[in-house]
């Protein structure tokens, strides 16, 4: 199974000397042992000979524990334009441009290091100071992108995402997929087959300064199922704003709720609790995501560079209920709920509860 070719997959750099960072994330959840492995590519100045250039992979791991791993040689990094593929070369002796290689020739040269398609996802990083470490190769069958199955995808930010407009730009690679594999953590292997995955990345010259985001794919008698959402303070043109949106793939259909068609409208406590409604003509919905774990902080690219202002679970608690809206009275399509869901909070500040709206003028 294939997806069309989705909205910005490729590398965005222009190879320009600005500040400008790029990351992916990749997650595969194991619903036979109830953990998650999320891993976090990212690539900063490009260009190189600047104070942050620079990459890194960072895993989170078996009960949210923590691998990174850092890549200063931005000539050792590649990425494809006009599609989805990446890597970078850590350890290795081979004395050529890095680029794609077959599995079998990674593993046999590249001693650390990643490489990732749409369709494939592989790497080995260790931590020489706790000895930790994590090997892992699978293969990705997409399901959804971000839109109807089979039909054109969207972009996750609409149309206006192709101008440099909203910083950074955000976009959802692939909703739902399947993966087979293994994953080794610390001298553990976990084999998995169609095992529930996801992709997305994010990019910009400027940074993200405050953000949440909710994610499942792996709900509780309801396979046929995956929840993106999410919402920050992002740079539009010279001002600021806030927005927020919901995606919900259900079944073959696709249920959006973005400022632009939908109200979308978040309670998110500082840690703990991130509640979320959105209405439109046809549907409306709500979130409820809860974890009492103290979830586990990662890197993420500042103005600074890489810096912990993230904290992040995928063992939350999460429950959804969508509902269409027939002449004024609603009724129950969905209810699912979920004991992996991704939960996430970043940026500053975050001493209260962040409870705000966003909706477009023309919304009714």
């Amino acid at each position: 199974m294939s997806l069309p070719q989705m909205p910005h997959s490729g590398y965005h750099w222009d190879v320009g000397p600005d500040r400008f960072f790029e990351g992916w994330y990749y997650r595969v959840t194991l619903p036979d042992c109830g953990q998650t492995f999320a891993f976090m590519y990212s690539i900063e100045d490009p260009i190189g000979g600047k104070y942050h250039s620079g990459g890194a992979a960072q895993i989170l791991g078996l009960d949210d524990g923590y691998l990174c791993r850092t890549f200063p040689n931005v000539n050792q990094f590649w990425a494809a334009t006009e599609y989805s593929a990446l890597g970078h070369w850590g350890k290795t002796d081979l004395q050529i441009s890095p680029h794609y290689l077959p599995p079998a020739e990674f593993e046999n040269y590249i001693t650390e290091g990643y490489q990732a398609t749409a369709t494939w996802n592989q790497g080995i990083i260790c931590d020489r100071a706790t000895h930790s470490s994590c090997r892992w190769q699978y293969e990705i069958k997409p399901i959804y992108g971000w839109g109807d199955q089979g039909a054109i995808q969207q972009s996750t930010a609409g149309w206006l995402s192709y101008f440099q407009i909203f910083e950074p730009g955000w976009q959802i690679l692939m909703a739902h997929g399947l993966a087979t594999g293994w994953i080794e953590w610390n001298g553990k292997r976990y084999e998995f087959t169609n095992a529930p995955a996801y992709t997305e990345k994010n990019w910009g010259h400027a940074f993200p300064t405050k953000w949440f985001w909710i994610n499942c794919n792996s709900f509780e008698d309801e396979p046929d199922l995956a929840l993106t959402a999410g919402g920050g303070r992002r740079g539009v043109l010279w001002w600021m704003e806030s927005a927020a949106l919901i995606g919900i793939h259900y079944r073959g259909k696709f249920y959006e709720f973005v400022p632009w068609n939908s109200e979308v409208s978040w309670q998110i406590q500082p840690w703990g609790r991130w509640q979320m409604q959105a209405r439109n003509a046809n549907c409306e919905v709500e979130l409820v995501g809860t974890t009492e774990l103290p979830g586990t902080l990662v890197r993420v690219p500042t103005e600074e560079g890489l810096n912990f202002v993230c904290r992040d679970t995928t063992h939350g608690t999460l429950t959804l209920e969508l509902r269409e809206r027939v002449w004024g009275n609603s009724k129950t399509i969905l209810k699912a709920s979920s004991s992996v869901c991704g939960l996430e909070v970043g940026g500053s500040p975050w001493q209260e509860s962040w409870n705000s709206s966003a909706k477009f003028p023309w919304v009714p």
